[in-house]
């Protein structure tokens, strides 16, 4: 570890930052292999298995249906179990057990998803290493206090974000050539060997670039371990929301702000391969564009970093949100696949740096020592919102609006989002 930093940090990308920064950027290119295959070839071998008309098969519809449940579910486990981890987690060296665990499991439930021949072991599969990797994130996300200071939390965590993207395309490459080129090169179903060679190859990417960060962190910012520590965990979180709506206007309208617009930049970024199908477009074209996009947001992700050297950090967010308003509002032109591919540009452009600012803010307002605590009411803002942004999707498609449309909408979120993050601004933190 200490070589290859020493290496790298010799270039000039990562040139400035500390081993621990370093460490901690890496966890970002590991993690976000696996993010890459569930958007993209997860949810298609998983209809791959799963429709038909042999025994045990079902609809494209039911198979649809069931998916998203299984994503709802995530998303619900995550968001009640995520606050009181999260509050564990703060007391004193306890932070990287919790995360070592749920990154070990999350990388094992990868590789045995990719052996499954089964659909229904295969989402149940799935759903558990989601909650992993999504805990994983919460723990991560709280552990940027540790590693950096105020000062260099927008560019550190910006380049989590940019190196997670460019270093997602190495394993996703891999398991997209065995996915197309699978059934004639090996001469199998692309839901058989190359299904393995994909989940294996993104299992092995993250585990790899995770053990820095495991080696070097230490946690900085804690609270004492106390006895019946589960008990007072959840009083701990009652009284930091009650004080959050009280005394802390920030915290709060800050959060209101990101659960409208991380909702927007979620449902884009869940729907994308739904919208492309819903305009008949090729999938493996898709697949390619979304891939190329990764670079895209690599570099929107450097720019961002830069500039947040000499721009305040709410003034870039409202640029991002901006930017994401008009991406909605560019949906109802979408009819070619050159047009889906303007449309994940422009994502790609906004998209980590939106997430890394909103992350690398909230840590400047909130108290380092409760960071895990607060992190996890964070995650229930993030994942949260993905319901309402599915639910506004649902709606125009049930109603008989097409997919344009139902894009469009979700510039309402945005909208609204840079309203509340401008009153957020205004508002005294208590930090």
């Amino acid at each position: 570890m200490g070589g290859l930093f020493r290496l790298l940090n010799k270039t000039k990308v990562f040139r400035g930052l500390t081993e621990q920064e370093f460490a901690w950027v890496l966890y970002d290119v590991g993690n976000s292999a696996f993010t890459m295959l569930a958007c993209s070839l997860i949810p298609i071998w998983f209809k791959s298995m799963a429709v038909g008309t042999a025994k045990g098969q079902i609809s494209a519809d039911h198979a649809t249906a069931y998916y998203s449940i299984s994503i709802a579910l995530v998303t619900v486990l995550v968001a009640l179990l995520g606050p009181v981890c999260g509050a564990l987690a703060d007391h004193k060296d306890t932070k990287k057990i919790f995360f070592t665990t749920v990154t070990g499991l999350g990388v094992v439930g990868c590789i045995l998803n990719g052996f499954v021949t089964g659909w229904v072991l295969f989402i149940v599969i799935n759903v558990l290493t989601r909650i992993c990797y999504n805990a994983s994130l919460m723990f991560y996300d709280s552990m940027l206090n540790d590693v950096t200071t105020e000062e260099r939390m927008d560019e550190v965590s910006s380049y989590g974000f940019a190196w997670g993207y460019i270093g997602s395309c190495i394993p996703f490459i891999i398991a997209l050539l065995a996915y197309v080129l699978g059934p004639d090169m090996l001469g199998m179903l692309s839901g058989g060997v190359s299904k393995a060679i994909g989940f294996t190859v993104t299992a092995f990417w993250w585990f790899i670039v995770t053990i820095p960060l495991i080696r070097t962190y230490r946690q900085k910012n804690y609270v004492e371990k106390e006895p019946h520590a589960v008990k007072k965990a959840f009083g701990r979180i009652f009284k930091t929301l009650k004080n959050i709506a009280l005394h802390d206007k920030k915290v709060l309208f800050f959060l209101i702000a990101f659960f409208l617009y991380i909702d927007g930049v979620g449902t884009i970024i869940d729907n994308c391969i739904n919208i492309g199908t819903d305009l008949n477009l090729n999938t493996v074209g898709q697949v390619i564009f979304l891939l190329a996009t990764q670079v895209v947001a690599f570099f929107g992700s450097m720019v961002f970093a830069k500039l947040s050297k000499k721009y305040d950090t709410v003034t870039l967010i409202l640029v991002c949100i901006a930017g994401y308003f008009c991406v909605a509002l560019y949906a109802l032109t979408l009819r070619t696949l050159v047009h889906f591919a303007i449309l994940a540009f422009g994502v790609g452009c906004f998209q980590g740096s939106i997430q890394s600012l909103s992350r690398s803010y909230y840590s400047k307002i909130i108290p380092a020592e409760n960071s895990g605590e607060y992190f996890g009411l964070y995650d229930i803002f993030c994942k949260g919102a993905s319901f309402l942004g599915s639910a506004v999707i649902a709606a125009v498609k049930l109603a008989g609006g097409t997919i344009n449309v139902a894009v469009a909408c979700l510039a309402i979120f945005f909208a609204l989002g840079f309203l509340f993050l401008k009153i957020a601004d205004k508002q005294e933190g208590i930090r």
